[in-house]
């Protein structure tokens, strides 16, 4: 009874502090600090004008008309069955953007508590290793419109199990049904079933089982993701229209040894899409463990450990080299290794670290005195560690603004309001800032950031920043050779898209095509910076911006 009691008490510990780390973003809301790349610059936008675009329902093979000039596919945005989208039909932008994040951290603990206690650490006196590892695991960044795309994973995981167990739960199902409609296939969970089948076939091999009902939960959850991904599929394979951006992208030409390094870099740092914040205490404890099993020839009774240490560290290998320029004889033949990114097995990294950092929790718990007190002071450091990580924290220190001051909502409506006229009518694109927020505005824009579009916009749009390309090699390849951001590029700004009211920078030599710019119905510039040379480029200054609650001083320019 004691020990149920304590281990409720622990659990009740443990939600309060996940409280506590996301009570920042309901309490500031709008005035919350939170990621900009991939995040601010893209996705939460995307959401308002799939919304407002009136296209949200929109067949497929149709286009969004407020963005790329109307060039933006439907298709290359979420479907309507995904659940972020409809908490930014629900809530405003803050509230929906905290919400998400509530959602997805609850489900991280609850899931990686779960496969911790069930499948990993079956000691019942080592439950609070259970309980506060999935803590720090639920409390790790991720990128926001992921969802449950990582940190989902072990409660999937434990579903699976389950069913490969012949566990009969109607939870198990609920969980495979569910989890599509708040996770991303192709960020995270076609890589996860992979995995999964991986399983499945070892049973095949190893144990002469082919456990059917185990394989039909598979395919139940990948036809689920077909349903709910069916626009990505949709343009991906069935529509004969012309070429996207994505073939276009450029091969990677990393070297051998450039692979190597960043296998290490991986491995210990991890990417900005899954931060696992292995780097300081989860990876020390683990190679710890390694090295005390080693050294007491005690690994034998630690298959476990060794066979998720090996798995990660191969995830790193493949993330790293699939990016070696040995591959491109084989991308170059084959369209689908070029135009998706098959290194993204990576998303596999954050639970599997945790699962280690467990295993190796336990290892020095059991063997009591220090090393007990050692697994004590490592736990409380992890969980230290992501809280240092909050978004508000990281975000205000580093200097960025907060959701209100980034949007601009009142400064954007006196430039709406100063050109007086629909903002149907006329096309604007941005400079120095991003695109995303003239389109949060409302704003219709020749520039923004979309994963697809035509190959035929790309070089059209090309035509208006084609001086400037040629002054920087950086930009050239980044746009040339990537292009999802299609933006008014300025060999001065590099690739810098947030000066904000207090930068004292002026563009001294901009050399735009002016001329492109018009013929593809552009009549406004928003520049964060003044243009001291804007007479060159048959722009006119018409007004100057400066809200107090905005980021931005904006420079409103007319192509004349």
């Amino acid at each position: 009874m004691k020990s149920w009691v304590l281990e409720r008490k622990q659990e009740c510990i443990a939600v309060l502090l996940l409280l506590v780390f996301v009570a920042p973003l309901f309490i500031l809301g709008g005035n919350s600090h939170i990621r900009i790349h991939d995040n601010l610059d893209s996705n939460m936008t995307w959401y308002r004008v799939l919304l407002n675009s009136g296209n949200y329902l929109a067949k497929t093979g149709t286009n969004i008309p407020q963005m790329l000039d109307g060039f933006a596919p439907r298709d290359a945005f979420d479907s309507q069955f995904v659940g972020i989208v409809w908490l930014y039909a629900i809530f405003p932008t803050p509230l929906a953007f905290a919400v998400s994040q509530l959602i997805t951290r609850v489900f991280a603990f609850i899931g990686m508590r779960l496969w911790l206690r069930d499948y990993v650490i079956k000691d019942p006196k080592q439950k609070y290793i259970t309980i506060f590892v999935a803590l720090a695991f639920a409390l790790t960044p991720f990128w926001p419109s992921g969802m449950l795309s990582t940190l989902g994973m072990p409660l999937a995981l434990w579903a699976f199990l389950n069913i490969r167990q012949g566990k009969k739960n109607i939870w198990n199902w609920l969980i495979l049904t569910l989890l599509p409609f708040y996770s991303s296939l192709i960020l995270g969970f076609c890589f996860f079933l992979f995995l999964v089948a991986c399983i499945w076939v070892y049973d095949v091999v190893k144990k002469r089982s082919w456990n059917w009902r185990f394989f039909g939960s598979m395919a139940y959850m990948s036809a689920l993701y077909c349903i709910v991904n069916y626009r990505f599929i949709s343009q991906m394979f069935f529509q004969s229209n012309e070429p996207d951006s994505r073939s276009a992208f450029s091969l990677p030409n990393n070297s051998f040894l450039g692979s190597i390094r960043l296998t290490f870099k991986n491995f210990t740092i991890g990417h900005t899409h899954d931060q696992a914040l292995a780097t300081y205490v989860v990876l020390p404890v683990i190679l710890l463990a390694l090295i005390v099993m080693l050294v007491k020839k005690d690994w034998r009774g630690q298959k476990l450990f060794l066979w998720l240490l090996a798995l990660n560290f191969v995830l790193s290998v493949w993330y790293a080299f699939w990016w070696w320029g040995a591959w491109n004889p084989v991308k170059e033949q084959i369209s689908i290794m070029r135009s998706f990114n098959f290194s993204r097995f990576h998303f596999l990294q954050p639970f599997i670290y945790y699962g280690l950092f467990a295993l190796a929790l336990v290892y020095f718990a059991k063997k009591g005195g220090g090393w007990k007190k050692l697994a004590i002071i490592g736990l409380i450091l992890q969980i230290g560690v992501t809280f240092s990580n909050n978004a508000e924290i990281l975000y205000r220190e580093a200097g960025t603004p907060s959701i209100n001051q980034f949007y601009a909502k009142d400064e954007f409506q006196q430039i709406k309001d100063y050109i007086g006229r629909p903002q149907k009518d006329y096309r604007v694109a941005s400079i120095g800032i991003h695109p995303s927020i003239s389109q949060e505005n409302g704003f219709y824009t020749l520039d923004g950031y979309v994963n697809s579009y035509p190959l035929s916009y790309k070089a059209k749009f090309r035509e208006i920043i084609a001086p400037e390309l040629a002054k920087s090699p950086t930009l050239r390849e980044y746009y040339d050779g990537w292009g999802n951001r299609v933006y008014i590029f300025v060999a001065e700004l590099g690739k810098n898209y947030l000066f904000d009211k207090h930068s004292t920078k002026h563009i001294k030599n901009l050399e735009l095509n002016t001329q492109a710019f018009k013929d593809m119905g552009g009549e406004y510039i928003f520049s964060a910076l003044p243009i001291d040379n804007a007479a060159a480029n048959h722009l006119h200054l018409e007004k100057v911006f400066d809200d107090k609650q905005a980021a931005w001083k904006i420079y409103l320019y007319r192509a004349e």
